[in-house]
């Protein structure tokens, strides 16, 4: 098979490799599309020890069943993929926490190689079957939706009042922050900013309709006061942003992992009684409940993703690098 290989800061290539085999329990799927995560970014960058080269990257993927073990998918089924791993019988597995697994694995880490490939071996029960009409562009943009599924959820429950009286604040229009607003849309929350610098992408946001936009360079055209903040991006000025936005009481969930710099606002989280969440991934279930949502067309069109055959990969990567990507999203197609 043909995979885009990571192989040190900035650098990726496309090798032929031989095919991965699947191990018990796991389904061998024939990839249609991968998008390219933030986290990819930070890897190829060479800022993420998690991820040390040579390593294929990639974690968000849609594709065909080529062959499953009993009980998984059939052969020829497209599915969407979950790409963590879990043990299902830790304490966090039990109680429904499995996105905090004291074992978890995901792909595009070790040991588990990512989806900017040809082939990619899975566990059969982190597939979810895709219906008939659904793309597999879209079936792949499950997996940053359910980080936004799994934000919103924490939200609604630290939140005093119901998210349909909630007016909220997304920053960033990347995938992450576009995906939680779609999500709160879907959820019903009563009015949705999103903070945005780039032209372009407060056009895509707009255009999804009820998602109010702005730049937050600009002089003073955000919202007052907000009860949530959703945190897509995750540096220091958008922590400093966020803590700044909220009313008295309110929430911050922090998607972003941009970096570990100084910008939350503890004192006045102290004396305002500000709520800060981190946010991880999402749990089996949520992974599930957002397919069914994109699949029912709650989260929107989803036409927001650039797709290039995956041989053009270290291009697309520059392309986000340099600032001045439009698109959301970047989709990886394998045979293109």
């Amino acid at each position: 098979m043909k995979a885009l290989i990571y192989t040190g800061p900035r650098l990726l290539e496309l090798r032929e490799l031989p095919d991965p085999e699947s191990g018990p329990g796991e389904a061998l799927i024939r990839v249609e599309a991968a998008g390219i995560c933030g986290s990819d970014m930070h890897a190829w960058a060479g800022h993420d020890d998690r991820r040390p080269a040579p390593l294929i990257l990639g974690h968000e993927a849609a594709g065909i069943v080529v062959s499953t073990p009993p009980g998984g998918p059939a052969a020829g089924r497209r599915v969407t993929v979950n790409p963590l791993v879990t043990c299902g019988h830790c304490r966090f597995c039990r109680a429904g926490r499995d996105n905090l697994c004291e074992t978890r694995q995901i792909l595009s880490m070790p040991p588990r190689e990512g989806a900017f490939a040809g082939l990619l071996a899975v566990p059969a029960r982190n597939l979810t079957p895709v219906p008939e009409g659904i793309s597999p562009v879209a079936a792949a943009l499950t997996e940053p939706l359910a980080c936004g599924w799994h934000a919103v959820g924490l939200a609604e429950r630290a939140l005093e009042l119901p998210l349909a009286e909630a007016r909220c604040l997304v920053i960033g229009g990347g995938a992450i922050g576009l995906g939680a607003a779609l999500v709160l849309r879907a959820r019903g929350a009563a009015e949705i900013w999103l903070a945005e610098p780039s032209g372009p992408r407060r056009d895509i946001a707009a255009a999804e309709g009820g998602i109010r936009t702005f730049d937050p360079t600009g002089p003073g055209t955000g919202p007052g006061g907000v009860d949530l903040v959703v945190d897509g991006v995750g540096f220091g000025a958008t922590r400093a942003a966020a803590s700044a936005a909220l009313r008295p009481g309110g929430a911050m969930v922090h998607i972003g992992l941009g970096d570990a710099d100084p910008g939350l606002d503890i004192r006045r989280a102290t004396l305002q009684e500000l709520t800060f969440i981190g946010s991880y991934t999402y749990t089996a279930q949520e992974f599930r409940d957002t397919a069914a949502a994109l699949f029912a067309g709650r989260l929107g069109g989803l036409g927001w993703v650039r797709t290039m055959p995956l041989a053009e990969g270290a291009a697309a990567f520059a392309s986000i690098a340099g600032g001045g990507e439009a698109a959301p999203k970047i989709a990886l197609l394998p045979d293109g």
